[in-house]
């Protein structure tokens, strides 16, 4: 039986703690939080939860609430995570978060370095599992894309496709945080170009895609995004994805239309300026006209009894390589409930699900001992044994993979 701490109890960190208490091999869930209203309401949800009030940038704190875990779930912001790392190693304890990014060091690239090579030994030496990067993106993607590169002899091109298509009648631009959302826009995404990894320009590099099943009728675009999987990729491409050399994330959708003008117009700058006298940073200025993104179950209700523009989206991954000899390219789409079909199953927005029900498919994995690797892990480093299982849960949860191999 398996004790798991929550280290976090928002959107992600109460979908986990929900999923675990219908765990047969979970028989303790502490949920823990600065927030102890937000504790208590969750583990009033509970039959195995236990709270703490917990002050994760006081390492102590989080060791105190870690105490006899089997497991620490990190829902917490980016600046906590060496704090919970350090803990869970104190304590002897399995890790898992949700993306890692800039976490040890403003350097992407390097935060992801310090991870794997001075933070996998500490792990290994304990003989724990700890895995970074486990909701949607990263997270199911990953595991999507290893599913997606087995097919293949070798593999030159990875490019990971998220097209967000929900929108409501009401202003909501993001379905997820504003500031994180809006970081992610501005910034220089990551990439990975014949092998080396390199930087391209925010909403660069646009490509088209159709798909019948999203109900369109015309293509939508897709451009770079900065975000985690190109760099784990890039570290793994020789061992998990079969010596990649090309490798790009590229999203679209209501975010990045709504964006795109900001960003063209200087208003996502972090750069202070003078308007009027006045002192102004044009990001914080924007961020603060925007809405947050519902998280509880009466907002979402409303914003669907006033009616939706569009329920739609996809997650496509498309490898290209060689099979046999012959060029072709293996196309993967993973589907998941809408935010109609998410509030129906679960009272939450399909964001909500997929990143939170993503994360839980691995925190199950755990509680089933499915994890053989010692060390530190990203998503992306499953073996298919553990790709296929993990599909297996999902499917559970109305998550499914459609793979065509094409020829090119």
């Amino acid at each position: 039986m398996k004790k798991i701490l929550i280290l976090g109890v928002g959107a992600q960190g109460s979908t986990v703690a929900k999923m675990m208490n219908e765990e047969k091999n979970v028989n303790v869930i502490i949920c823990a939080d600065y927030d102890q209203k937000a504790v208590d309401t969750l583990v009033s949800e509970l039959d195995k939860g236990e709270g703490v009030r917990v002050d994760a940038h006081d390492r102590a704190s989080i060791v105190a609430a870690a105490n006899g875990a089997d497991l620490i779930v990190n829902g917490l912001p980016l600046e906590c995570h060496q704090n919970v790392l350090e803990a869970a190693l104190e304590v002897r304890a399995n890790y898992q978060d949700f993306a890692a990014t800039d976490a040890l060091h403003e350097d992407w690239i390097e935060s992801v370095r310090i991870l794997y090579d001075a933070y996998g030994p500490k792990f290994k030496a304990i003989n724990r599992t700890a895995i970074i990067g486990t909701g949607s993106a990263p997270g199911l993607i990953c595991a999507a894309t290893r599913n997606a590169v087995r097919h293949l002899d070798t593999c030159e091109t990875i490019n990971n496709l998220v097209y967000e298509g929900v929108e409501a009648k009401r202003l909501i631009p993001f379905w997820w945080s504003p500031i994180t959302a809006l970081t992610d826009m501005s910034n220089e995404a990551y990439a990975v170009k014949d092998g080396k990894i390199i930087r391209t320009e925010a909403f660069g590099l646009p490509v088209k895609r159709e798909y019948d099943y999203m109900g369109l009728g015309h293509p939508v675009t897709l451009s770079e995004h900065c975000h985690d999987e190109p760099i784990h990729y890039w570290f793994n491409r020789e061992k998990y994805f079969k010596g990649a050399s090309n490798i790009n994330f590229k999203y679209g959708g209501a975010g990045v239309e709504f964006s795109k003008p900001l960003y063209r117009a200087g208003l996502l700058s972090h750069e202070e300026e003078e308007v009027n006298g006045v002192k102004v940073v044009p990001f914080d200025l924007v961020l603060k006209h925007i809405p947050p993104a519902p998280k509880y179950k009466e907002e979402i209700k409303e914003i669907l009894d006033e009616g939706l523009v569009m329920d739609t989206g996809c997650m496509v991954i498309e490898a290209i390589g060689k099979k046999d000899g012959e060029d072709v390219m293996v196309e993967t789409h993973v589907f998941a409930p809408g935010l109609a079909e998410s509030f129906e199953k679960a009272g939450i927005t399909a964001e909500m699900y997929l990143t939170g029900q993503g994360g839980a498919l691995f925190t199950k994995m755990f509680a089933n001992d499915k994890f053989h690797q010692h060390g530190l892990i990203s998503s992306d480093m499953l073996s298919y044994e553990q790709v296929d299982q993990y599909f297996e849960y999902a499917e559970k949860l109305g998550i499914t993979l459609e793979t065509k191999i094409k020829k090119l």
